[in-house]
């Protein structure tokens, strides 16, 4: 079934016949920076970040439209998006970190969560074409850290 045969009339999310990346990033076909995997969600570096520590909080369950998500399952994805935040808060030494829904560029829920100082960071537009691999796993590692002196050890996810 195609997404564009979503039946939103009875609030049934509908899935695609082809996994989103995401859910190949989850299920280990393709690679991901993880910092956060539990029974619901993970959250993973995005390989085109605005900021150094630009993560997506992601349900294990594929949705489309997080309006469509039911109250409980996004409640939690709220509250690891909020979790990952303040360790990227601490990682980085921000004043502020930035969420994010847009939902145009994969079909797959997910919250944007990222370090900012400017209004200029919510715009996916300035997003590093090219990142440093290196650099992106020592972001990971950062974050991990953060993770686990915050109280959160048993949810980071292994490098």
């Amino acid at each position: 079934m195609s997404r564009s045969s979503d039946n939103l009339a009875d609030n049934t999310p509908r899935l695609a016949a082809m996994a989103s990346v995401f859910s190949m990033i989850i299920n280990g076909e393709l690679p991901g920076r993880f910092v956060w995997k539990d029974g619901q969600a993970v959250a993973f570096l995005t390989i085109n970040p605005v900021t150094p520590g630009h993560v997506l909080v992601v349900p294990r369950k594929e949705v489309d439209h997080w309006e469509q998500m039911d109250t409980a399952s996004y409640v939690h994805l709220a509250d690891v998006s909020q979790k990952v935040g303040r360790a990227v808060k601490e990682a980085f030494g921000v004043s502020r970190v930035g969420t994010m829904i847009a939902g145009l560029e994969v079909p797959h829920v997910h919250i944007h969560v990222f370090p900012l100082e400017s209004m200029d960071a919510f715009d996916l537009g300035n997003a590093q074409k090219d990142p440093d691999p290196a650099e992106l796993d020592a972001v990971a590692e950062k974050i991990r850290t953060a993770l686990r002196d915050t109280g959160y050890g048993e949810y980071v996810a292994d490098a």
